[in-house]
């Protein structure tokens, strides 16, 4: 399994409120986080930073996934565990009351995949098949589109395309939204912020990922085209290659 990670402030914001990482626990799983920060002043950086720094270190003490119900189970109580500490800490200090963060999370284990995921940041799949989302975003616009009241065309440039409806943090529960996978070897998968998908269509996206680059060329395509494409939003991915080679790169 090979795994690259990259961060972008992009060419808008003063700041990155992104946060990502791929860790491995003592068994060998992986696990790949993305999260989007976002609240008042530094509020995002807080969330998106702790969110991912508490999920390292309680994988790193993790044991073996031996199946989809023990991740599926994994990343629920320790999803919801985190979400306790960032609430608690947005009530304790005034300057991040309100943060909060969107999470797409992925178990990869040599047997299968298990995502969890609040908000829109999302992950895709690149394989054999094809190019394809395979989370729902929580979102004000995806309901919309859900119940019939706007098309998916119409939701692209829709004014309030970025309302999020649920996001880690924001209150004391929160539901987390869980799948499991089998992906054969050379497929791809990647997790993202909106940073990247809203602005590198689903085509260019699957494009790159299916050139010869390494995985490090393909990140820095990725959130070149982004910044190209007028780079207002932080943009962060991580890209998970199912290969029986095990380096990063």
């Amino acid at each position: 399994m090979k795994t690259f990670f990259l961060s972008d402030r992009g060419k808008v914001r003063q700041h990155n409120e992104d946060s990502c990482g791929v860790f491995i626990n003592k068994d060998g799983d992986t696990l790949a986080i993305v999260a989007d920060g976002m609240g008042g002043h530094l509020a995002g950086d807080v969330a998106s930073e702790m969110t991912v720094s508490s999920l390292k270190q309680l994988w790193e003490d993790s044991s073996t996934m031996e199946s989809p119900e023990v991740a599926e189970k994994w990343l629920e109580e320790n999803v919801l565990k985190v979400n306790e500490i960032l609430y608690k800490h947005s009530q304790d200090n005034i300057d991040c009351q309100g943060m909060g963060t969107t999470f797409v999370g992925a178990i990869c284990t040599s047997k299968f995949t298990t995502i969890g995921h609040i908000g829109d940041s999302r992950c895709y799949v690149l394989n054999e098949i094809g190019f394809k989302q395979l989370t729902d975003d929580h979102t004000l616009v995806n309901e919309l589109v859900r119940s019939g009241h706007i098309s998916k065309e119409d939701a692209e440039h829709h004014p309030r395309k970025n309302v999020v409806l649920r996001a880690l943090g924001t209150e004391m529960n929160v539901n987390i939204d869980l799948k499991t996978i089998i992906l054969e070897e050379t497929d791809i998968l990647l997790l993202c912020s909106d940073g990247l998908s809203n602005k590198v269509s689903e085509q260019e996206v699957a494009t790159i990922l299916h050139s010869s680059n390494s995985l490090k060329k393909k990140a820095e395509i990725l959130v070149s085209l982004a910044n190209d494409y007028g780079g207002e939003d932080n943009i962060t991915l991580v890209i998970v290659h199912y290969s029986s080679e095990s380096e990063s790169g």
